[in-house]
């Protein structure tokens, strides 16, 4: 009897990796997420900057009338 066993010469080793797309998957929809984000939040400036053009286009008119009546108010007396 042997008292030791003989071990082959050379020896494989197989790494399975498994997995599917999950990771790009995720990260796929953190860019699509975070776009869709942008898009509201450079939408929402432009529609208070819009807001703000529109306020003061009003004021400036009201600025105009206002002036125009001291004018006409001046010429009366």
């Amino acid at each position: 009897m042997a008292l030791y066993q003989e071990r082959p010469a050379t020896t494989t080793t197989v790494i399975e990796r498994r997995g599917g797309g999950g990771t790009a998957i995720a990260a796929l929809m953190q860019v699509v997420v975070v776009a869709i984000a942008a898009f509201f939040l450079i939408s929402s400036q432009t529609r208070k900057d819009s807001a703000v053009e529109g306020a003061a286009t009003q004021v400036g008119q009201a600025a105009s009338d206002v002036s125009d009546a001291a004018k006409d108010a001046a010429k009366g007396e």
